[in-house]
């Protein structure tokens, strides 16, 4: 096996190559960094076969789409990362094969609902899950300090102690450490309870990452486009969020809400399927066509994305343009099937 960190800095990008097959992953690939992966690819005869993001990142724009344009690498997320595009979607204890290498996947909410961690050989790249004497922040939306405290102690600290583990981040200059290492060491989870971890992750008071709305709100949808202005997290935050059956009962009303989809039209047509009468309208396009509902700017609009992540946005940018009755379908599309509620897929 391959396996190599390539930035040399605070964000790290692992390369993960099966010498034998001469084929690779990249997990966590940063976008300011595309020519030196490429290069390092070439220079050791390697076609790149997936990218990984072990989570939906904040602090810098994510490589995966544009070496998936590149390269026809697959992209690889867990299911509830709320991006579109994403090739494979993964969940708790799928193996991925890498030539000889198989790769197994853990499911560790809490940093955000897509956090995955990637168990190989001797080692495990834990994303922003377990960092080395620490562990990724809570405080975006989507985090659940619990879930995170039980992902570490019951599934990292589950693998043998001497499992080297590779963070996705690191501030001090550490490159590597173990998981029995960190049983003994890390401050923020030995000798805590999970209420004790929960209290102190709460209640850290860390600054936002810089440019995180340049960031996130492109990495969750995949848009890179000047002309779609992003929301600020004030009007995000602000977005009324409805749950699957809330929506529901308003679709059986008469009349009912309007129903707005702004996912590809692939993924309307696709697995999750759409509730019926859905109009819709991309994320990309949705600023130039919103003048489409302006004849009914005083119905009720409820936006519907994959995860809710994408309809937020697109919920408070029509806000933004005077529309005043617009709620949120929270949990997406993955919440309204695991309700078992109709769907179409045509």
């Amino acid at each position: 096996m391959l396996f190599r960190e390539l930035n040399r800095g605070k964000c790290k990008t692992y390369l993960i190559g099966s010498e034998q097959e001469h084929i690779a992953v990249l997990v966590d690939p940063l976008r300011e960094k595309v020519d030196r992966y490429l290069a390092l690819l070439a220079y050791h005869g390697l076609r790149l076969d997936a990218v990984i993001d072990t989570h939906t990142h904040a602090d810098h724009r994510s490589a995966t789409f544009d070496l998936k344009e590149l390269t026809g690498a697959k992209v690889i997320m867990h299911r509830k990362a709320p991006a579109p595009r994403v090739d494979l979607h993964v969940e708790d204890g799928d193996k991925i094969p890498l030539g000889e290498l198989e790769i197994k996947v853990l499911h560790t909410p809490g940093h955000s609902p897509d956090g995955i961690c990637l168990f190989i050989g001797d080692r495990v790249l834990t994303g922003d899950t377990l960092l080395i004497r620490g562990t990724g922040r809570c405080d975006f939306a989507g985090g659940d300090a619990g879930e995170q405290f039980d992902a570490i102690t019951q599934k990292l600290f589950a693998l043998p102690d001497e499992t080297l583990v590779f963070p996705a981040h690191d501030y001090r200059g550490n490159t590597r450490s173990t998981i029995g290492e960190e049983k003994r060491l890390n401050p923020r989870v030995t000798n805590r309870t999970r209420e004790q971890y929960i209290e102190l992750m709460n209640n850290l008071g860390l600054p936002l990452p810089d440019n995180i709305q340049e960031v996130l709100q492109p990495n969750q949808s995949a848009v890179d486009d000047d002309r779609l202005r992003f929301p600020s997290l004030g009007e995000l935050n602000q977005v009324r969020q409805l749950g699957a059956g809330q929506v529901r009962l308003l679709t059986e009303a008469s009349p009912g809400p309007i129903i707005v989809d702004v996912r590809e039209p692939e993924e309307f047509t696709g697995e999750l399927g759409h509730i019926q009468g859905s109009i819709l309208m991309p994320l990309k396009d949705l600023t130039a066509r919103a003048e489409e509902l302006s004849a009914q700017k005083e119905r009720h609009i409820i936006v519907v994305c994959r995860a809710g992540v994408r309809s937020t946005t697109a919920a408070a940018i029509l806000t933004g343009l005077g529309y005043e009755h617009v709620s949120n379908l929270k949990g997406g599309m993955l919440d309204w099937n695991q309700q078992q509620l109709p769907v179409e897929r045509d």
